[in-house]
């Protein structure tokens, strides 16, 4: 097999490896968003004093597979007043977002050979890219409103485009004083550029030059950043669109069967890109310094181990995601969009602001 690989064009070999880590990442995340469920229903059920799923297979662990053939077989009703091209796209939108994001997600360093980048298209422009496209995925919610012909799916729908469109402006503001700082836009770069551990403090106190740490303006951007992802995935405090109390269920109310559930299976995602996004942008991406991690890896077993380590920050956010949900309460609108508007917008320019003054300080 790897004589058949060797013996085979450069450029070949190129677009085979490339497809083969798009089938892979791919096959990672829908595993991801199925098993983040399972953990969410089990970590809601400890915070709760119950059990959680234990019947399907092993320790539940079969219950993601139950879920897929109920959401597949389940019967689908079509309410005869929605619009039905429109009700249709909606869900069906709902998951590319994420799926398109995973094309510059920098998930590791190399695979044995310099040429060989855990990234599926390394671009110079990668965090524009990553806006431009999150910014689609308030369509499928509104469309999903809009395609209801009904009126508390409609109310969902507008909650969602003035609080994702509101977030947004905080969230790409947040980002700035990174690249500042950084001075690129790409995210394999922007991962260098936190490779060792951070200078100005001692010897014995090794903390990693991740980002998050460098600054105390990166470390505002962060907690904007993070503030801001929760409002872009809708999650409690800021699930709005879908307040049960006030909207009976919000946009997806009309919605049954895989429809239904690829709206959920979107929200999951577009919560494992965003954490994904944080790891790269402010907590090193597949670094790890203190166990001499931060090179980019010569060997195949380097490789997995930074792959690893990219997975394990990320799922420690995911449980981040999961416990909010579970132990805050939800925001009145008007707190929610005072929040972004009145809060985080200013004190992200005001964060810009301050970064410039200090580069600008230290050159002269």
């Amino acid at each position: 097999m790897i004589d058949w690989f060797n013996n085979l064009g450069a450029n070949t070999q190129f677009a085979l490896f490339t497809a083969v880590k798009a089938v892979g990442a791919f096959a990672v995340l829908m595993t991801m968003v199925a098993y983040v469920v399972l953990v969410e229903r089990r970590v809601c059920a400890f915070i709760q004093g119950r059990l959680g799923p234990n019947r399907a297979g092993p320790f539940g662990l079969l219950q993601p597979a139950a879920d897929a053939v109920k959401a597949f077989f389940k019967e689908e009703v079509v309410p005869a007043h929605v619009r039905k091209v429109f009700y249709i796209l909606a869900p069906a939108i709902a998951l590319i977002p994420a799926i398109l994001n995973l094309a510059v997600i920098p998930f590791g360093s190399t695979l044995g050979n310099p040429d060989n980048k855990m990234v599926l298209a390394d671009l110079n422009v990668g965090i524009l890219y990553v806006f431009g496209i999150v910014s689609l995925g308030v369509y499928s919610i509104v469309l999903a409103g809009y395609a209801a012909n009904s009126k508390y799916p409609f109310l969902g729908g507008i909650r969602s485009s003035a609080q994702m469109i509101s977030y947004e402006i905080a969230m790409g503001m947040s980002v700035i004083p990174i690249f500042l700082l950084v001075g690129d836009l790409n995210l394999s770069r922007i991962i260098e550029f936190q490779i060792g551990t951070v200078a100005w403090l001692p010897a014995w106190l090794p903390l990693p030059n991740w980002l998050v740490f460098q600054t105390p303006m990166t470390f505002l951007a962060f907690c904007i950043f993070l503030a801001a992802a929760f409002a872009e995935t809708n999650r409690t405090p800021f699930d709005l669109p879908e307040a049960e109390q006030e909207l009976a269920g919000g946009y997806n109310i009309e919605y049954s069967s895989i429809k239904f559930a690829l709206f959920f299976m979107g929200e999951y995602a577009a919560m494992i890109i965003a954490s994904c996004i944080m790891v790269t942008l402010f907590f090193g991406g597949w670094t790890l310094p203190w166990l001499g991690l931060d090179q980019p890896a010569t060997t195949l077993i380097g490789g997995v181990l930074h792959i690893g380590i990219f997975l394990g920050k990320v799922f420690l956010f995911l449980l981040l995601f999961v416990w909010v949900r579970w132990m805050w309460p939800r925001f009145r609108y008007d707190q929610l969009m005072n929040l972004g508007w009145l809060r985080f917008i200013p004190l992200a320019l005001a964060n810009i602001v301050v970064t410039a003054v200090w580069l600008w300080w230290q050159a002269n």
